[in-house]
């Protein structure tokens, strides 16, 4: 897998992709979730595209992008109770449904994770939905724990 930043042509693909994870929510909480519908905006996926602090990495195997990861670099400067750390904030990380389970969610996040090294992150954060086991394992398996944990009622 050949791993790189985005381009404004990868925009259709990565709606692609945005809209089968977002189905996959959807499936797993209908409450929250609107199935059949994406994270982004095409525009807004340009946007993120064309932003420095946010880089999109695609995965390509024959030319096909067959995985993303978006992210953003984080920076707490300024804040009264932090100490001042820069993070890469891993917003989305998807692997074409057709392609897992042959590593390739491994190699964009060592990707993403060396990159985060590069430009001088503390640490490599995301969220991720608890519906989700299989990303849950993933995130486990790749070295990540828990830092803090979101939890709700639903009244």
């Amino acid at each position: 897998m050949f791993i790189r930043l985005a381009n404004e042509q990868d925009t259709n693909r990565l709606q692609d992709l945005l809209f089968a994870v977002q189905n996959l929510h959807a499936e797993g909480r209908p409450d929250v979730f609107i199935k059949n519908s994406r994270k982004y905006t095409h525009q807004k996926v340009r946007e993120i595209i064309a932003c420095p602090t946010s880089p999109v990495f695609v995965g390509e195997i024959d030319g096909e992008v067959m995985a993303y990861a978006f992210c953003e670099v984080q920076d707490n400067t300024g804040t009264d109770n932090l100490k001042n750390l820069k993070t890469l904030y891993l917003d989305d990380l998807c692997v074409d449904e057709k392609f897992r389970g042959k590593g390739y969610g491994k190699q964009i996040y060592a990707f993403v994770k060396d990159y985060a090294k590069k430009e001088g992150c503390y640490h490599l954060t995301l969220n991720v939905w608890h519906l989700n086991q299989n990303a849950v394992k993933f995130y486990e398996k790749v070295g990540m724990q828990p830092l803090k944990t979101t939890m709700e009622e639903i009244l």
